[in-house]
């Protein structure tokens, strides 16, 4: 697959829809690829995988803790597996299993979290998942990853398929998710990309939040507050170096997060931050530890200051306060 020719279709169809697409380009190179569901082939774009590989395709119906056991049995017998369902049902519901067959047991299997985050705010709280990221990180041989944008999709699943442990991969937004990597570049799991290169201020950010972050940073950039931006696409293990390095070249960091500040990326980073004794200050954004009333996408975004605005005035507030 030319990854760079589709990334304007995969734009427009979301991470979710391009997931079943890339499923299908999987499937062409890894015969032993398994993919397994709770009655989500269409929410995850895998139609046309299931019409194209019925014998690669297993879905367990709304039963998700069983999706984890069948997922590692498979492992067990040296099939790759892809185990998706929605977010807060792939990983709260299945913690224990999870737990015990991924990371205990130490079946390899690439969970896919669909519409994480609080692109699903009109459901509510059932729906959105601002948990997943913080209840998998206290388990060992899970590693975590938030693609930005559906072309660091395609990139993390190619490496992800064949890499050493069991993969939790957290798909944020919906369609018209905007494309933040338009280049190709060098992924890595575990080693972060600056998109955007900055010396006063460095942002964070995990998912496809990055866009509003960029947005922020362009709107700043006016005001002479020059911005680095961050891709911590990878939150265990957590590219510790890079962190190191902006603890030491910044007085002024921020994470960004569709996450509780608790327990995510704004924690693994405040972690790292203090082992090193920084003086850099670090300020996280995210949900604060609190449910909101439902809502749509926009309005979760400005509730919880994940808003380019809301990402504006909390850097021109705390860079003032720097600069004093």
């Amino acid at each position: 697959m030319n990854a760079e020719k589709n990334i304007k279709l995969w734009s427009t169809l979301g991470m979710r829809a391009t997931f079943g697409l890339i499923a299908l380009e999987l499937a062409k190179k890894n015969p032993e690829l398994i993919i397994t569901t709770s009655d989500v082939s269409t929410s995850a774009g895998l139609d046309r995988f299931k019409k194209q590989h019925p014998d690669q395709y297993i879905d367990v119906g709304i039963a998700e803790q069983n999706l984890i056991g069948v997922s590692a049995g498979l492992s067990s017998e040296g099939f790759k597996v892809i185990s998706t369902t929605f977010s807060p049902f792939q990983t709260l519901r299945c913690c224990e299993q999870i737990k015990v067959n991924l990371g205990y047991m130490k079946h390899k299997v690439c969970m896919v979290g669909l519409a994480s985050g609080l692109v699903l705010g009109n459901l509510g709280f059932t729906h959105c998942s601002i948990e997943d990221i913080g209840s998998l990180r206290s388990i060992p041989n899970i590693t975590i990853i938030v693609p930005s944008d559906p072309y660091e999709l395609f990139k993390v699943l190619s490496e992800a398929i064949n890499y050493r442990e069991s993969v939790y991969i957290r798909l944020t937004a919906g369609s018209n998710s905007k494309i933040i990597n338009k280049k190709d570049y060098d992924f890595k799991i575990g080693k972060a990309v600056e998109i955007l290169p900055g010396k006063d201020v460095a942002i964070i950010g995990c998912g496809n939040i990055l866009s509003n972050c960029l947005d922020a940073a362009k709107i700043l950039k006016q005001k002479n507050i020059d911005c680095s931006v961050i891709n911590m696409h990878t939150i265990k293990p957590i590219d510790n170096e890079k962190i190191k390095n902006i603890s030491k070249d910044y007085s002024l960091a921020l994470t960004v997060e569709e996450h509780n500040i608790i327990g995510g990326l704004g924690s693994s980073v405040s972690e790292i931050f203090s082992d090193q004794g920084s003086n850099c200050k670090l300020i996280r954004i995210g949900a604060e530890d609190f449910y909101s009333t439902g809502g749509s996408y926009d309005y979760l975004k400005n509730i919880y200051g994940l808003s380019t605005e809301k990402i504006v005035e909390k850097i021109l507030s705390n860079f003032k306060q720097n600069e004093k």
